[in-house]
């Protein structure tokens, strides 16, 4: 099973967070990762952040990201959002 989970954090402090399973297989890695990361995104309430360079390289070598102001549209009530994934 795959499973993301993703934070909103404030001053250090969790306001939220969630934790996406998914166990279609018939769609790769990073498919799963998008459709996690937009279903978090309908649970959070959010605009889909943009990937910077800095997101994919830190996803890419920790399974691990920070999305922050510079990476949403609209202003957000929130330090930053943080995805991981905890399992394959």
């Amino acid at each position: 099973m795959f499973r993301m989970w993703g934070k909103l954090i404030k001053n250090n402090r969790v306001l939220d967070d969630t934790t996406i399973c998914m166990g279609d297989y018939s769609l790769s890695r990073t498919q799963m990762v998008f459709q996690a990361l937009d279903e978090m995104c309908y649970y959070f309430d959010l605009g889909k952040p943009i990937w910077l360079d800095s997101n994919v390289r830190d996803f890419q070598l920790h399974d691990k990201t920070r999305f922050k102001q510079d990476n949403f549209i609209e202003h957000i009530e929130f330090d930053f959002l943080e995805i991981q994934v905890i399992e394959e």
